[in-house]
């Protein structure tokens, strides 16, 4: 979203509001100065200040503690903001992103997430289905990690056997993309050689069974059959909104290097 739009070339400021201390999120989001509170030794921006003009991305924002939502409102209402230790009102152009895997409304019901600060997120809400929803994305994001992950271990890794494919995809997968991105980076640890070593034992290979991609054995099969399946269904419209590229999350001229790569683009032109 924010590679389509028109601050695309400004910041992409990521935060995860589960993974920082709530003693430490004020000060992260907003920034703080020198002296503000102990172990403050210098002025710091926030995230806020850092996606000035770009797009900030707050991932599981329903963690945000409640006396930090005000706080929180305020920034996104009125764009301004002040840091810890000072009464200095700096002013901040960011456009919002949020995402959660919690029930926003009913910890709204609850009294554990305010309302006001629900209704301003809730603009314009997009729902990700799990993965057992959409099990032939699987072999795509397998691809997509394996080289991830083989890259910055220094590794070659360009086949998957269609046993490990099949146990993947028939999971069900509860913790979703984390629980992928986490058991490929393990398998990838363990495997020597060229080929993926699958590492996830207590996988539950009694689920729905589902047919892999025919002949999907090496990385770049999946890929250039996903790529293809994706074109087929948006009718070889590559870019725009309703294109393969939108379909696939990628950008469109990085769909189309890879079109090339695997020889499909000039089916497609």
């Amino acid at each position: 979203m924010h590679d389509r739009s028109s601050r695309s070339k400004r910041p992409f400021v990521k935060v995860n509001c589960a993974a920082i201390p709530a003693t430490l999120l004020e000060s992260e989001l907003f920034g703080h100065e020198k002296g503000s509170f102990t172990g403050a030794f210098a002025q710091k921006l926030g995230r806020f200040e850092l996606a000035h003009e770009g797009t900030l991305f707050l991932d599981e924002i329903g963690e945000i503690p409640l006396e930090l939502q005000s706080k929180l409102l305020r920034a996104l209402q009125e764009q301004k903001l002040e840091r810890l230790g000072s009464n200095r009102t700096i002013n901040v152009d960011v456009r919002i992103l949020a995402a959660t895997n919690r029930d926003l409304k009913a910890m709204v019901a609850e009294g554990r997430f305010r309302a006001d600060l629900y209704f301003r997120l809730n603009v314009f809400p997009l729902k990700v289905p799990p993965l057992r929803e959409r099990r032939e994305d699987i072999p795509l994001l397998t691809c997509h990690f394996v080289q991830k992950y083989a890259q910055r271990m220094g590794r070659r890794i360009d086949k998957i056997s269609t046993a490990v494919l099949d146990a993947l995809t028939n999971y069900d997968w509860p913790g979703n993309i984390r629980e992928l991105q986490n058991v490929i980076e393990r398998s990838v640890v363990l495997s020597h050689g060229s080929e993926l070593q699958f590492a996830m034992p207590e996988i539950n290979r009694t689920a729905m069974p589902v047919i892999p991609p025919q002949g999907a054995s090496n990385v770049c099969d999946i890929e250039r059959a996903r790529i293809l399946q994706v074109l087929k269904e948006s009718r070889g419209l590559v870019g725009g909104a309703n294109g393969a590229g939108a379909r696939l999350g990628l950008k469109r001229t990085t769909l189309q290097s890879r079109m090339r790569k695997f020889h499909i683009a000039r089916l497609y032109e």
